[in-house]
């Protein structure tokens, strides 16, 4: 089984190349599925799969650093590319994050990280399906141990929301990992921020 990025993107595309251009990546290179997800790339965008193109990477945003940076970042890449989804579940800190944006809009979007840094939009099917526990702003000031541990199921079931919204990495056929090469690249350039 293939080891989970803590953070990923879902794009609902085909096109490698749009994804690249919207990101702005520079010192563009071809990688295997296997380099990708070493995480030793700032950023990989992987062939598409089942209509998805995953990217990982340390170059995406973190809501724990600046919200409104990741805020920005995603409504951004979602104007120019359409449907965009964002992952985080840190099993160490139990920070973790889900986020749909379609054409720039927050549909739905929730950030944790010791308190909530982003609740917007309706909580959708799969989120009450899962059980997945929102807290509102301001609702848990203090660490008690029930929030410990509702965060650290929430980060357990981030993977099984992805793959009900979209792809969770770890269920990607591992065939493709030697053949199918996807794009690295250095730096997230100005084009997504903007």
């Amino acid at each position: 089984m293939v080891r989970r990025p803590t953070t990923w993107l879902a794009v609902r595309s085909r096109n490698v190349h749009a994804v690249q251009m919207a990101l702005g990546l520079n010192n563009v290179q071809p990688c295997t599925w296997l380099e990708g997800l070493s995480g030793e790339e700032k950023l990989f965008i992987a062939p598409p799969v089942r209509g998805w193109v995953l990217i990982i990477g340390s170059g995406l945003p973190d809501p724990a650093d600046d919200v409104d940076v990741c805020f920005r970042f995603l409504t951004g890449l979602s104007q120019k590319l359409g449907h965009v989804q964002f992952f985080k579940a840190n099993r160490v800190l139990g920070h973790h994050a889900w986020v749909r944006v379609d054409g720039g809009q927050v549909m739905r979007g929730y950030a944790w990280a010791g308190k909530t840094l982003w609740n917007q939009g309706m909580i959708t099917r799969a989120e009450t399906e899962f059980g997945l526990k929102c807290f509102q702003y301001f609702e848990s000031p203090d660490l008690t141990f029930e929030e410990t541990e509702i965060a650290a199921t929430n980060v357990e079931k981030v993977s099984m929301l992805a793959s009900r919204w979209s792809l969770d990495p770890a269920s990607v056929d591992e065939n493709l990992f030697e053949h199918a090469y996807g794009i690295a690249g250095g730096t997230v350039g100005r084009a997504a921020r903007a």
